[in-house]
């Protein structure tokens, strides 16, 4: 089996232990890893079942569909999967794992999305945290044709931030850029894509932590954004990964991989500059977010600073009365136009802040997943991220 999945679990150790904060994180993680173990013994139990019940109607694509010579593709998040779209068109047949309208951090797999990876022949996943169960499953899997490539490894990787008035910015957090050993650079497309069976088992058995390891409060884990897709000059490295991978594996249409590719390329460009020139011409470089922040790395950027309740990879929902306060003196100190809301999320703190202030509540769409709907009638990164452009604009000038 061919993969990358060195993002998966990049651990670093300190003789200190994990606050509060983060040892409720790192329990939730705990037993959701362990759910999933359970999940993928029933699965693999149940697979020569599950194997020999024909096609199986999936909400995301087609799951055990016959082989019509086209590349099975599956990703795990929305944005790879219309970025993928956008390259191969109906060359390949493509599915999303994770459901439309479902928060990636909370998804645990069933034994139908084990299965419609064990039929694929390429697996597009993010990495971090938020998708540790990829490794689970693609370690669990007899399949010696799946190609995995994680595309935290193409990009430079920074750690999740706490800022001032978040929960939890009154305990210590790790909130620096990566360090230059910790960035993770963009590789070499073959090095990543094609590593061999005997680097899986030493990947595997290199990242095969006890429970025991992973309680130990002298251990702590780097907690690295994992909202990568967030900045348009990512997205348009990943895209030209995927472009690659496709050509590579299904040469026979490279040339529609490269023009579609190329057409796709210079609309994120396109994308990138429209938001250089909403911030270059703004009075504000200030954004305020009533919800988590996964947009570090569009914040970076586009040189924004930020206020938000609570960081990207956050396990909280419910700001405190204090965090509110701070984001509601925040807004009306630096006369913020707008506050932003996050997809899939309640609207209620940007609402107390606005109701407050006078602030307009806005969305903010992070792109991570889409609703049903959405999904159903084909909206797309570019579509998501055109609103943002003019939702940015109201919240930078006054």
């Amino acid at each position: 089996m061919r993969h990358d999945l060195s993002m998966c679990h990049k651990k670093v150790t300190a003789a200190r232990a994990l606050d509060t904060g983060g040892n409720g994180l790192k329990y939730f993680r705990k037993t959701r890893r362990k759910r999933i173990e359970a999940w993928l013994t029933a699965a693999m139990f149940l697979f020569g079942t599950l194997t020999g019940c024909g096609s199986v109607s999936d909400t995301h694509g087609d799951v055990g569909t016959p082989n019509d010579g086209k590349l099975k593709v599956v990703t795990t998040l929305f944005p790879y999967y219309d970025f993928t779209r956008q390259i191969a068109g109906d060359a390949v047949d493509l599915s999303m794992v994770i459901p439309a309208g479902q928060d990636s951090h909370s998804f645990e797999p069933t034994p139908a999305d084990i299965r419609l990876i064990q039929n694929a022949d390429l697996l597009i996943c993010n990495g971090g945290a938020m998708e540790q169960w990829v490794s689970q499953v693609v370690a669990s899997l007899d399949s010696e044709s799946l190609k995995v490539i994680t595309m935290m490894d193409y990009v430079d990787t920074v750690e999740e931030e706490i800022v001032e008035g978040m929960e939890d910015a009154g305990e210590e957090h790790h909130h620096s850029h990566a360090s230059a050993d910790d960035t993770h650079d963009d590789h070499d497309h073959d090095e990543a894509v094609h590593a061999d069976d005997d680097d899986h088992d030493h990947d595997a058995e290199d990242h095969d932590h006890t429970d025991d390891e992973h309680d130990d409060d002298a251990d702590y884990e780097i907690e690295y954004d994992e909202h990568i897709w967030t900045s348009p000059v990512n997205a348009m490295k990943i895209t030209q990964v995927i472009t690659d991978t496709l050509q590579e594996m299904d040469p026979a249409d490279a040339d529609i991989f490269a023009a579609n590719a190329e057409d796709y390329l210079g609309k994120l460009e396109n994308l990138d500059q429209e938001f250089r020139d909403v911030v270059n011409g703004a009075d504000l470089d200030l954004i305020v977010m009533a919800d988590k922040f996964p947009l570090r790395y569009f914040a970076d950027t586009y040189g924004l600073r930020y206020r938000a309740a609570f960081s990207g990879c956050a396990s909280d929902t419910e700001p405190s009365a204090k965090t509110i306060a701070y984001l509601i003196d925040k807004v009306r100190e630096e006369q913020i136009p707008a506050v932003y809301y996050l997809e899939l999320s309640s609207h209620r703190v940007a609402e107390i802040i606005s109701e407050e202030t006078g602030a307009k509540p806005l969305l903010f769409h992070s792109c991570h997943n889409v609703t049903r709907r959405e999904f159903d009638n084909g909206v797309t990164y570019l579509e998501l991220m055109e609103q943002n452009v003019v939702n940015l604009r109201e919240g930078l000038y006054r």
